[in-house]
């Protein structure tokens, strides 16, 4: 309001001396009526305008507080989300590590138990072929006994029936 004043009083002198030699007129009422004019507009407005510019200050200085508020926000919920990223992160790389050592652990079991399986067929591979060689030996032994005992020309002791089943056998 008072930059409008201003403004009229740095215009008011220039109406004054922009008259013409020739005309008389009645600047100098005309101009104390103006400013009367400005102050009886300035009275009742004056209030008005300061509320109006007081509400208005008032209006964006709450919008900046509740920006500011926002913003304050804001910036918490940023840094908690930083420190849960940073608990993901060592939660991540914890379980990768409990994962390698389950892996480890899991491969190690595994082998164990492969050895294992594999001496058991090494045993009983071992065991099927003393069962069949003791099988295929009585066999031997059995076929040889029925040919001397169906046999009538041959005549033979015992200790040459031993001796021959040891011959056959070994």
């Amino acid at each position: 309001m008072k930059k409008i004043l201003f403004i009229l009083f740095c215009i008011t002198p220039l109406a004054l001396f922009a008259s013409d030699a020739n005309v008389e007129t009645d600047i100098i009422q005309r101009t104390v009526n103006f400013f009367i004019f400005i102050a009886i507009l300035y009275y009742l407005l004056a209030d008005k305008a300061k509320e109006f510019f007081v509400g208005r200050s008032a209006s964006i200085q709450g919008e900046l507080d509740k920006v500011q508020q926002v913003l304050k926000e804001s910036e918490t919920k940023v840094e908690n989300a930083k420190i849960e990223l940073e608990n993901a992160k060592k939660l991540a790389s914890e379980i990768v590590e409990g994962a390698s050592a389950d892996t480890a652990l899991i491969k190690s079991k595994i082998e164990e138990v492969i050895d294992q399986e594999i001496s058991h067929l090494y045993k009983n591979f071992d065991e099927r072929i003393e069962v069949e060689t003791k099988k295929i030996k009585k066999e031997v032994v059995s076929e040889i006994l029925e040919e001397l005992l169906n046999a009538d020309n041959i005549a033979i002791s015992q200790d040459e029936l031993a001796s021959i089943v040891l011959k056959k056998v070994a």
